[in-house]
C-alpha cells in the first residue's frame, strides 16, 4: 500500500496518509476540519525485488563466473603497478620538403 501526501488549502497543513490503491481520496483536513483537501503527487516508492530468479544473469553464483572465466581464457584485469620507461632517444629531424620540383622517381625513364 502506498503512502499519498495531502496538503489543505485552507489551513496549509500538509502531512502523509497510509492508504490502499481502491481508497477512496481524503477531502476533510484532520487539522482545520475543512473540506479542501488536495493530494500531491510524490515520488513514490520504488518496487524492489528480492530473492534469485528474476534476472538470470543478475545473481551468478561464484562457481558459474570460475567457469566462465576458464572458458573466456581472460582473468579478471588487476592492479599493476606503473613501469618507469626509458626516455626515447631524440631523434634528428629532416625539415620539410618547401616547394620546388617533386622528388626524383626511382622508375627509369624509357
Amino acid at each position: 500500500m502506498p503512502t499519498y501526501d495531502y496538503v489543505c488549502d485552507a489551513c496549509q497543513h500538509t502531512f502523509e496518509q497510509f492508504q490502499s490503491f481502491r481508497a477512496a481520496e481524503l477531502t476533510k483536513c484532520p487539522k482545520c476540519g475543512e473540506e479542501k483537501l488536495r493530494r500531491l503527487f510524490g515520488t513514490g516508492a520504488a518496487i524492489i525485488f528480492k530473492g534469485t530468479g528474476f534476472y538470470e544473469t543478475d545473481y551468478r553464483s561464484e562457481s558459474y563466473k570460475q567457469a566462465e572465466k576458464a572458458d573466456s581464457g581472460t582473468s579478471k584485469p588487476t592492479e599493476s603497478k606503473p613501469t618507469e620507461s626509458k626516455p626515447a632517444e631524440s631523434k634528428p629531424s629532416t625539415p620539410p620538403a618547401t616547394g620546388g620540383s617533386p622528388p626524383p622517381s626511382s622508375k627509369p625513364a624509357s
